[in-house]
């Protein structure tokens, strides 16, 4: 009985605070962040600069130009520029997506602050609980399968930061927790981002970068998408048996009441937002379109919940304030996305960046064969952790990496997947990443309590991951 009012008052909490970020996980978040500033400014001083040398590649794309090499330079960072990073890195050469992903950010805050003080946000969920109440973990596999899909066939990550809270609170409404629903969407992209079947921004720029035909070898990372899927399934089913709730006695969704004015505000959020899915989703053919997926996401979400909380009732002018009031509870978040960017600014800047990359390579040319593949996989783990970008960090490794096991007679198509991997899963447990610090401050999750639980899957994923690349090798991939 006290487990049962515990879920009602989370899902009285989660209803009450919109998408504000809270207060307890910002300070927590921020306070990580900080401190991995501070320790990536202390190591400007202990780690000699340097830096390779670039070129622009046929397509304009800043490459290393493997002929001029590595060279040792003047680094150091001064103290003035560290301090004012998380507003410098603005400015920085390929930053504006950062600046994308902010604007992005707001919109959503103010349509799910509309969508929440409207009513409609509650009566989707309520109506969805009451569907499935019978039939819930249907849901358990399919919606992990859409995520994972939209991560591994077009590469969507923060595209997908406005369906979390509503899988979260979906989550909670069938008798199961946040975390749950964090796994169920923020997790699976993840999974799918490195799975990478066709991602157009690791699989596919590694591969133009590597000299392979875009996509190929795609045999490969399906089964790799499949084995993932399956051990992912089986984690978060466990999890989820071990903590749910009969819908009725939460909720009691079995009284749920249906409402023509929200049906068609559901209706109209519904096919807007889906037809944008289907947009993102058709970017896989129409390759124009893969620049502005997130710009497509943000515009059909805004349209979506504009109409539908219209149609549910809503006036202009309160919907005017709504989204006002949900656009500022949500600046928090724009101030760690800039202080965590600001993290790769530090080390580009004082060039320590290049310096640690040139000694990671060379520590690879000495290792046996056999651990080559792990290695180049546990490189990209690391520099994903200051580079959350997929498509900047093929352009920084994938020239060093791919000779340096094309020495040891491993294939490009399994560098590719080694990287993949490396880029993807640590998306969703580096603090460092801006999309998975909105996300739980969204949803009141502290980073600390989402480590220890995810970690879990990390670790088993890891293993696994590592004995695909294994296999990989020793049948010839």
């Amino acid at each position: 009985m006290k487990k049962t009012q515990n879920i009602r008052e989370e899902q009285r909490q989660q209803e009450k605070k919109g998408l504000n970020i809270s207060t307890k996980s910002f300070l927590s978040a921020i306070m990580i962040i900080f401190a991995l500033m501070t320790a990536v400014y202390v190591l400007t001083f202990l780690i000699p600069g340097g830096e390779y040398a670039r070129i622009l590649d046929e397509n304009g794309n800043t490459v290393i130009d493997q002929a001029a090499g590595y060279s040792h330079v003047q680094g150091g960072l001064p103290l003035w520029k560290w301090i004012l990073s998380p507003v410098l890195v603005l400015g920085a050469e390929g930053n504006g997506s950062l600046i994308g992903v902010i604007v992005f950010l707001l919109v959503v805050g103010g349509i799910f602050n509309s969508l929440e003080k409207s009513g409609l946000m509650k009566y989707m969920l309520d109506r969805i609980a009451h569907k499935f109440e019978k039939n819930r973990y249907q849901l358990l596999l399919l919606i992990p399968l859409f995520f994972m899909a939209m991560g591994s066939l077009i590469g969507s990550f923060e595209e997908c930061v406005p369906l979390v809270p509503i899988v979260v609170a979906l989550s909670v409404n069938l008798g199961w927790d946040v975390l749950t629903g964090i796994g169920m969407s923020l997790l699976a992209i993840g999974c799918g981002f490195a799975a990478g079947v066709c991602n157009p921004f690791t699989v596919g720029v590694a591969q133009e970068l590597a000299g392979l035909p875009m996509f190929s070898g795609m045999w490969f990372r399906v089964l790799s998408f499949g084995f993932i899927y399956v051990l992912f399934i089986w984690f978060l089913y466990s999890h989820a048996r071990k903590i749910e709730k009969p819908v009725e006695k939460v909720f009691g969704s079995s009284g749920f009441v249906p409402n023509k004015a929200m049906d068609r505000g559901v209706l109209l959020f519904g096919t807007i937002l889906g037809t944008g899915i289907l947009l993102v989703l058709s970017s896989v053919f129409v390759t124009v379109l893969q620049d502005l997926t997130m710009i497509i996401v943000a515009v059909m979400f805004l349209a979506a919940g504009i109409a539908a909380v219209l149609a549910a009732g809503m006036k202009g002018r309160q919907l005017g304030s709504t989204f006002l009031y949900g656009v500022t509870s949500v600046l928090p978040a724009v101030l760690m996305i800039l202080m965590a960017n600001s993290i790769k600014y530090t080390m580009v800047e004082g060039k320590i960046l290049d310096t640690i990359l040139y000694g990671a390579v060379t520590v690879a040319g000495e290792l046996p064969k056999w651990s080559i593949i792990l290695f180049i996989y546990f490189i990209v783990l690391v520099m994903n952790f200051f580079i959350p970008s997929g498509s900047a960090k093929a352009f920084l490794l994938m020239p060093l990496i791919v000779p340096v096991a094309q020495l040891f007679g491993i294939s490009t198509q399994l560098c590719v997947v080694a990287f993949a991997f490396g880029d993807g899963f640590s998306n969703v447990l580096y603090p460092t990443n801006p999309v998975l610090l909105i996300s739980l401050g969204l949803v009141d999750v502290e980073y600390g309590k989402w480590a220890r639980w995810s970690g879990k899957f990390q670790v088993m994923n890891l293993v696994l991951t590592s004995v695909l690349l294994i296999v990989g090798m020793v049948i010839g991939y």
